[in-house]
């Protein structure tokens, strides 16, 4: 996939709910996005054509011009094995997403809907070699415990225990196909809606304070006077 794949005009279309209106035309907040909410649900199908999933910690990287998406998971588990028969991935990113209720609209005869954001990569799955898990393993504690002098940094792991941890998982590489997304942020109502909207969501909780906040992120996007 060469590096004009990578802009947001070009990022191929697979299933979401493509409306252009819902669409980033920012090819690198797509990737922030992944960045930000990197716990993915991984989907593929066994050789009995079942479906298997499994939510594991992903990178994405830009290499090659292309993207590429690593991680670990367990070894023997009906995951692994379904992508030892199957490599074909779907991997979902998600974030907040809250709730739209039609009473919060000017004209209250209308349907309710949900706000979201959402990144679906799909590629080829490869399992890597053992050095490359224990590069997986370090970069993985090292970016999530944010610290250096943390006492559970890689380096501060016992040799012996990140040997026997290492028998039981495997590192795999994703070459993304095809990328998708839906930031469906009420990007279709009018200023005012899209006013009264914000001004629900920051009543609630979390999730639906980030609604809130990347509504109001975008808003110029949306809305250019």
């Amino acid at each position: 996939m060469g590096k004009a794949a990578l802009k947001a005009s070009n990022l191929k279309q697979f299933f979401m709910y493509n409306l252009p209106h819902f669409k980033e035309q920012d090819a690198a907040k797509v990737i922030g996005f992944v960045k930000e909410h990197p716990f993915a649900l991984l989907c593929g199908v066994d050789a009995g054509n079942k479906p298997v999933a499994t939510q594991v910690p992903v990178f994405i990287d830009e290499r090659d011009g292309g993207l590429f998406l690593s991680g670990h998971m367990l070894k023997n588990s009906d995951h692994h094995q379904a992508f030892l028969h199957n490599a074909d991935v779907l991997a979902v990113f998600t974030g907040a997403h809250s709730y739209i209720s039609a009473s919060w609209y000017e004209n209250k005869q209308q349907v309710s809907t949900w706000n979201y954001r959402s990144v679906h990569a799909k590629g080829k799955l490869r399992f890597l070699d053992d050095q490359a898990l224990l590069e997986v393993l370090r970069r993985t504690t090292d970016h999530f415990e944010n610290d250096p002098h943390s006492p559970a940094g890689f380096d501060q792991l016992p040799p012996d225990y990140v040997q026997r941890l290492a028998k039981a998982i495997v590192a795999f590489e994703v070459e993304v196909a095809e990328l998708d997304h839906v930031f469906k942020l009420s990007q279709n109502k009018d200023e005012k809606n899209y006013e009264n909207i914000i001004g629900k969501l920051e009543q609630l909780d979390a999730d639906g304070r980030k609604i809130a906040a990347a509504m109001k992120e975008n808003k110029p996007r949306v809305f250019k006077h």
